[in-house]
């Protein structure tokens, strides 16, 4: 694949991404850089890894529920200067 401004541009539309004549041409090494890294994963010896779409294990974090105590309501809202009844007061969104 050719490397060129008109790709770079092509690429910038596709990302919704309006470029100079100037800023795609100085993108064009740049992107030349990132392929060729990229390109030496085609070395990667493959053939005996089974495709997966996880390679880690996933595992549920999820644990117990343990009921604890909670700060006193008016310990949470003495220094609050916006406050009414046992709620914070916010700003009003309408």
């Amino acid at each position: 694949m050719e490397v060129n401004k008109e790709l770079i541009q092509k690429v910038a539309k596709n990302a919704r991404i309006s470029l100079t004549d100037k800023e795609a041409e100085e993108f064009v090494p740049q992107f030349k850089e990132i392929l060729n890294a990229f390109s030496k994963l085609d070395n990667v010896k493959t053939d005996d890894i089974k495709p997966s779409f996880h390679p880690v294990d996933i595992r549920n974090a999820l644990r117990e529920d343990q009921p604890r105590n909670c700060i006193p309501t008016e310990e949470l809202l003495k220094n609050a200067k916006h406050k009414k009844d046992n709620y914070f007061l916010g700003p009003k969104a309408l």
